[in-house]
């Protein structure tokens, strides 16, 4: 069991990489620097000082407005904190100090970013999920990955063909696009930091959960099949619970095949 004060470090530190991932959140889809120029209020540009942009604490004292025009400040914004801060406490708490939670880590931190930003934006950008990959088989190498390399290539090929493949035929049934291209790259992704024996799993989790968050969606929204619900978020969600409880969820089906 991990110390109290290296789980409450861990927690402080994922908030402060949560308030960067936001600054990636907003600028990565309108094609900005995400290091320059400094946050600012987008509605009326004054620059957002250090004691204004501290996680969640400032948005509570702010009570979510912007200190200069007073414009409501997204909740997203301590809930993408938060979330970080959650995960790498988890993280911290699962696998301990070393080089395999900071990679971890950085997995995680890349799946947050674009969940939230396909569910805004309806787009997974290239700039995580390419990066993402090559990052992920550099950590295939190292001993502690619990994959080798050969697993993470054939996950990338498996993951990324796997989606094509069901994309063109659901595109040449109906008619109308399936699988986007980003979720092609992003499980090709997972597929390399997870390897291709996990790729089953976290596709059943995702439909499982994607076919019952998107139904009730759907259905609260009266919007029915003219509504494209993203499946990145649910792909994220998959390869996290399986990151997680992979270990857990193979043995029960293990169990449950004999």
């Amino acid at each position: 069991m991990q110390s109290t004060l290296g789980i409450v470090f861990a927690f402080v530190f994922g908030l402060a990489l949560g308030s960067f991932l936001n600054v990636c959140i907003y600028r990565i889809p309108l094609k900005k620097s995400i290091v320059r120029p400094p946050s600012s209020c987008p509605q009326c540009g004054n620059g957002i000082r250090f004691y204004d942009n501290i996680p969640v604490i400032s948005y509570i004292v702010l009570r979510g407005r912007c200190r200069h025009c007073g414009t409501p400040i997204s909740l997203r914004y301590p809930l993408v904190e938060i979330i970080t801060g959650l995960f790498s406490a988890a993280l911290f708490i699962q696998f301990g100090l070393n080089p395999k939670t900071v990679f971890l880590f950085l997995f995680t931190a890349a799946l947050i970013a674009i969940t939230f930003i396909d569910l805004q934006h309806k787009i997974i950008p290239d700039v995580i999920s390419l990066p993402g990959i090559l990052v992920g088989l550099v950590f295939s190498f190292f001993p502690s990955a619990g994959i080798s390399p050969l697993e993470a290539l054939i996950g990338i090929v498996g993951g990324g063909g796997f989606l094509f493949l069901v994309g063109t035929v659901f595109e040449k049934v109906t008619g109308r696009e399936g699988m986007g291209g980003g979720d092609v790259k992003l499980l090709a992704m997972i597929g390399a930091w997870m390897g291709w024996k996990a790729l089953p799993f976290i596709v059943l989790i995702s439909a499982l959960t994607g076919s019952v968050i998107g139904g009730v969606s759907l259905a609260l929204t009266r919007q029915g099949m003219r509504s494209r619900i993203p499946f990145g978020p649910f792909l994220a969600l998959g390869a996290l619970v399986f990151l997680f409880f992979g270990d857990d969820i193979t043995l029960w089906f293990y169990r449950l095949g004999r």
